[in-house]
């Protein structure tokens, strides 16, 4: 009896986040790929986020770390909108408020604390996802998500880690935050969910 050995090529998912990469796992892990993350590979791993859009700074990840390693490698880019904290979050936020160096506890208590002042029916917002998807022969590919919801007055779940809001952004249609849903219902509404879920049927039509 012959035995073939089967072997996967690797998938780098370009986020030292470990929420973010469960998150992104939890959609891509029936894929014939290894996944991989930054803590896998680097001590450091730090690109500097300097681009004017989502898409800008989703392709900075993605090409400065396919270039490192030649392996498919997947960059992604997301933020939040509140629509009465016009410009203040977007792409600075989790540079908002106490801060990139603050815990996810800190953060959290900075951001809610700007936004007791608006009423429940003045809390709308949305996050937008941006995925950069660059293949080993390195021809590019851009994906989207995005979902509507509200800030919620105060946490209602425990906190993921590395994704604070994610206690206190209940999404349209859901009585349920995002950090109180299931993996398998967060991946089918979510704003990285819808993003990755087009990553993942790209890769399956190939």
């Amino acid at each position: 009896m012959t035995s073939i050995l089967v072997l996967m090529k690797n998938f780098l998912i370009a986020t030292g986040n470990i929420g973010k990469f469960g998150e992104i796992a939890a959609v891509l892990q029936d894929l014939p790929y290894e996944l991989k993350s930054l803590q896998d590979l680097f001590q450091k791993s730090q690109v500097e986020e300097n681009g004017e859009t989502h898409d800008e700074n989703a392709f900075l990840k993605a090409r400065h770390f396919f270039k490192e390693t030649n392996w498919m490698t997947m960059g992604e880019d997301s933020g939040l909108e509140v629509d009465v904290l016009k410009g203040e979050l977007g792409l600075h936020t989790r540079r908002f408020g106490a801060g990139e160096e603050a815990s996810d506890e800190e953060w959290l208590e900075v951001f809610l604390k700007r936004m007791e002042e608006f009423s429940e029916n003045k809390r709308a917002a949305r996050f937008v996802c941006s995925a950069a998807l660059i293949l080993e022969d390195g021809s590019e590919y851009l994906f989207h998500g995005t979902a509507e919801g509200i800030i919620t007055l105060k946490p209602e779940a425990t906190i993921l880690p590395g994704l604070p809001l994610s206690s206190v952004f209940k999404p349209n249609g859901f009585d349920k935050v995002y950090a109180g849903l299931s993996k398998e219902e967060k991946a089918q509404i979510s704003h990285r969910g819808l993003a990755i879920g087009k990553v993942k049927k790209f890769l399956l039509e190939r």
